[in-house]
This record gives C-alpha cells, structure tokens and sequence, in this order.
C-alpha cells in the first residue's frame, strides 16, 4: 500500500500554485492602466505577468520542468473563468443607484474585445511555457546563476509575448511596430530589474518551506 505521506504536495508548490492562480487574471485586469516608468511606458499588468515568471522558473527549479510546465497549464482555468465571469457581468443590468463615474469606467476597465481576450490567453500560454523551457535547458550550472537564467528566460519569452500579443490584438487596426518596439523595450528592462530577484526569493522560500538545500556546485 502507498505511503500516504509520498502524495501529499510540497509545501512550497502548494503557496506558490495558489498565487500563481491569482496572479493570471490579475495581469489582465491591471492591465488596462498604462504607467509611465522614466522615458518607458508599458502596461500594468506586466507586474503579475513578471511574477508568474519568476514563479514558474522557481518551480521549475525546485520542482522540475514537469510540474513547471502542468502549473502552467492549471493557469488557464482561473485566466478563462476570469474572462467569461467578466463577459457575463458586463451584460447584467447596472443598478442605478451605481456611483455615476463608476457607471461608464467600469466596462472601460474590465471590457476587453475578442481580440484581446484571445491574445491574452494565446500569449500566455506560449510566453510562459517558453519561459519555463528556456529555463529549464538552462541547468547545466547545477544550480548556479539563478538570476541570469530567470533573466534570460524572462527577456526572451516576454519578446514572444509582446509580438503575439500586439500583433493579435491590433494588427490591421492602427500601427504597431512602434508600439511593438516600445513594449519590447520596456519589458526586458523590468525583465531584467524584477525577475532575478523574484526567482531568487521564490527558491529561498521554497527552499525554507520545504527544509532542503540548493546543491552544492560542482568543479
């Protein structure tokens, strides 16, 4: 008879999945506030999405590619029951008695067309899978420089994801190649400032919660 004990889930895999599964719809919903950071200009939701990253690729590194990869997978669920709760709202009558602003920027903010919905769903699931896999592949150091790999990872699957995205959501709408290029920008250099230091902190944690060790390098 299996020993029970061998089924029960990682401590760090169980806090992890659970703000991973709230941080994909969160990145769409932020998302409708643009920020501007010095001469960089990108959407907000870029703050989540990074740290969806940073979870998946210290998933990877704690817990393998394998449960990366279905941690991933898990995510489209609250991402589309997100998006058709969203929907089924929006056609539900407005009480009149609603703060009046509030009236006409709510379906401005959470209102996404379908091209939008479906390059978000698209976007993620290629540019965090690909994230997870680049990571991945890049675990010849035995553990070692964890936050270039984050890094690495991140800045290219981010490059994926502002291409899928615009491309999907605006192409034969307005121009996007600039818009493109200033994403890019933008999301590699916060690529670069969040990410190494979210996946280090999501090991260390994890490392903590679950009372193991990284490995020792070896010559």
């Amino acid at each position: 008879m299996e020993n029970s004990s061998s089924r029960l889930i990682a401590p760090s895999l169980l806090l992890f999945a659970i703000l991973y599964g709230g941080m994909v719809p969160l990145g769409g919903f932020l998302g409708a506030k643009q920020v501007a950071l010095g001469p960089l200009a990108v959407e907000a939701g870029i703050f989540p999405f990074l740290t969806l990253i940073a979870i998946s690729s210290g998933i990877a590194e704690l817990h393998g590619r394998a449960v990366a990869d279905k941690l991933v997978r898990f995510g489209f669920i609250p991402l589309v029951l997100a998006i058709i709760l969203t929907v089924f709202v929006l056609q539900l009558p407005t009480d009149e008695g609603m703060y009046e602003p509030a009236k006409e920027a709510f379906p401005i903010i959470v209102g996404q067309g379908w091209r939008m919905m479906a390059a978000g769903i698209l976007a993620y699931g290629v540019s965090v899978s690909l994230n997870v896999w680049i990571f991945a592949r890049m675990t010849a150091n035995n553990g070692r420089l964890l936050p270039l790999r984050g890094f690495v990872a991140a800045a290219l699957s981010q490059i994926i994801d502002t291409l899928i995205f615009i491309t999907v959501s605006f192409y034969g709408v307005r121009p996007i190649a600039d818009l493109m290029l200033g994403q890019m920008i933008a999301k590699v250099v916060l690529s670069a400032v969040m990410v190494p230091l979210l996946v280090m902190a999501v090991v260390a944690i994890g490392r903590r919660l679950d009372g193991t060790q990284a490995p020792e390098a070896t010559a």
